[in-house]
C-alpha cells in the first residue's frame, strides 16, 4: 500500500496500480506517482518516501520545523 499526502489531499493507492513492486526505488516511485496525478515529476521533488516496516509506503512533502 503506498499513502499519499499531496496538495492537502490524502488517499491510499495499491502498488501494482502503479506498475510498482516491494523493490521500486525512489526515482520509479516517485515517477510512477507523477504519471499517475498527471503532474511533472519535478512537482514531488521535495516528498520524502518513508518506507515502513509493515512494506507500506508513505510519500508526503518534507516536514519543515522551526
Amino acid at each position: 500500500m503506498i499513502h499519499v499526502r499531496f496538495e492537502g489531499r490524502s488517499f491510499d493507492l495499491q502498488e501494482n496500480k502503479l506498475g510498482l513492486n516491494a523493490s521500486a526505488n525512489d526515482k520509479a516511485i516517485r515517477e510512477a506517482l507523477a504519471g499517475h496525478l498527471d503532474v511533472g515529476i519535478g512537482r514531488l521533488a521535495g516528498y520524502v518516501i518513508d518506507r515502513q516496516p509493515s512494506g507500506d509506503l508513505i510519500v508526503r512533502p518534507e516536514a519543515v520545523y522551526g
